[in-house]
């Protein structure tokens, strides 16, 4: 019965693709098996030394980093990031999150992770947004990994001017000294996984 109910509805308001717009079959969830398989993914969670990891070299000690796929201006997968910050479609995050997760678990990349932390809005600004699109990515990530998601031990002290059209550079020194551990004495010995906000990695210039 319920399978028919959501079957009716699906005539009048269809599900559809956040990236081609397409309305979604059974069993697909935010994107359909083409753009999923078409996205533009980096890999980066199998290459030692990869872009996103090099981001941290020499400003604090990582173990590793990776990024799930390129951002590309022009390409319809800007939808994604587009449709997660800015359009309020925060379970595509967690949806992501899943995603993502299921394919990093194959090469040991969550192994030994004790707790995964996303970053923290401002008050301000999760008052403004509703909600913290890295926290619902990272609660896609733990429902895969069954890694626990710690919201309350990071805090944000200070409302930054936005990321958008910052150089590397201008992002390190945007968000320098703006958060704070609480309870650290609970974090010693811990390996930890942090969740940063979705952020545009360009993909290799041909």
């Amino acid at each position: 019965m319920i399978s028919w109910i959501k079957s009716f509805f699906a005539l009048f308001f269809p599900q559809c693709c956040v990236v081609c717009e397409n309305p979604l079959f059974d069993g697909e969830e935010m994107l359909c098996i083409k753009c999923n398989m078409d996205m533009p993914r980096t890999n980066y969670h199998r290459i030692r030394g990869n872009p996103a990891e090099r981001l941290f070299w020499g400003r604090i000690p990582i173990e590793r980093a990776t990024s799930f796929f390129f951002y590309s201006k022009g390409s319809d997968f800007r939808n994604i990031l587009y449709s997660l910050k800015y359009r309020g479609n925060k379970e595509l995050g967690e949806s992501m999150g899943r995603f993502m997760a299921r394919e990093l678990l194959d090469c040991g990349f969550f192994e030994g992770i004790d707790v995964v932390i996303p970053v923290p809005l401002h008050p301000d600004k999760l008052a403004k947004r509703g909600y913290n699109q890295s926290e619902w990515i990272a609660r896609g990530v733990s429902a895969i990994t069954g890694v626990r998601v710690d919201t309350t031990s990071v805090i944000r002290k200070k409302n930054t001017e936005t990321q958008t059209r910052k150089s590397t550079f201008e992002r390190w020194e945007n968000v320098d000294g703006i958060f704070e551990l609480l309870n650290s004495e609970l974090f010693t010995g811990k390996h930890i996984l942090i969740y940063c906000c979705p952020v545009k990695i360009s993909g290799p210039k041909n």
